[in-house]
């Protein structure tokens, strides 16, 4: 699959913040603190197996490209669907819906009433317009009225998303399949070693203050899970039921790792670096390390 990336408009904000920064360096003689291009998160959806991320044989090889808030909420709604048991199918159907309404951003606001991930709308009996705006409740809904149209595991994304959401443009889900595919993928731990995030600015939180925030939102998106103090560094280590688990759990931790401080992420003998944005093979630790998820978040002033 080529890479269609969900930032297009992204990559254009990109080069202008880029210009901008080296416009500052010229007139000031200040070289830019960061470029915005730095910031980015990579989902690789090379491994493919005979059905596809979709259960249908779709391909979900290849790459998608997203900013870190995009993919924190790539990963909040792949959990929701996977703590409610819901078909895979239903995670690129959510994930393609997002992509298309919003972007994968939160929105505050959009056409007429909607609001959120999926632009739901008050109005339409989606909820009160705080209840759209928590992207858990909205994937939580959408999902609920995805699962209720009958046959909709059989249609193509575009036409499950449009029972869903009777958009004025009914074709428009599918330009956006084959990346929701490689991001369901991914975080429903199919590839392992699949979401890597570059990570540059300083963290809003530092030590025991971004542990227990780290552990909120483990617990808001995964619910009652095994998540613990880890006792060697500052910050958690959750124990998977399996291998397939784990990576949910360490994807969605990289996923997170700008928004809630997360430097370091380590399960069974690969590691990720916010410093190096990327997963690397390490042999150090025992064996009963490596059956669990450690996330180290940033200490220090």
């Amino acid at each position: 699959m080529r890479v269609r990336t969900a930032v297009a408009a992204v990559t254009t904000l990109v080069v202008t913040a880029a210009i901008g920064g080296y416009a500052l360096w010229w007139r000031t003689g200040q070289p830019p603190l960061r470029l915005a291009l730095a910031q980015r998160c990579l989902v690789n959806g090379d491994a493919v197996d005979g059905n596809g991320a979709d259960g249908n044989g779709a391909d979900a090889g290849g790459q998608v490209s997203l900013d870190p808030e995009q993919t924190a909420n790539a990963a909040t709604i792949s959990a929701v669907g996977i703590r409610r048991g819901v078909p895979p199918r239903a995670i690129v159907v959510a994930l393609a819906t997002a992509l298309q309404e919003s972007k994968l951003r939160n929105l505050a606001a959009g056409d007429r009433d909607s609001v959120g991930l999926f632009q739901q709308r008050p109005s339409q009996g989606w909820g009160t317009p705080e209840q759209i705006a928590d992207p858990r409740y909205a994937a939580g809904r959408f999902y609920a009225s995805l699962l209720r149209v009958r046959g909709w595991e059989s249609m193509r994304v575009t036409e499950a998303a449009q029972r869903v959401q009777r958009s004025k443009y009914p074709e428009a889900y599918e330009k956006w399949a084959d990346e929701a595919a490689v991001l369901a993928r991914a975080l429903s731990g199919d590839v392992t070693a699949a979401v890597a995030c570059t990570v540059v600015d300083e963290p809003a939180q530092r030590g025991a203050v971004a542990a227990t925030a780290l552990a909120e939102g483990v617990r808001l998106d995964w619910g009652d899970i095994r998540a613990v103090a880890s006792p060697d560094v500052v910050g958690l280590t959750l124990t998977p039921r399996d291998q397939k688990a784990g990576w949910q759990y360490a994807h969605w931790l990289v996923a997170y790792a700008t928004d809630r401080g997360v430097r370091r992420v380590r399960y069974g003998d690969q590691e990720w670096t916010a410093a190096s944005g990327s997963w690397t093979r390490v042999t150090s630790g025992s064996t009963t390390n490596r059956e669990r998820v450690v996330a180290e978040v940033y200490t220090g002033g």
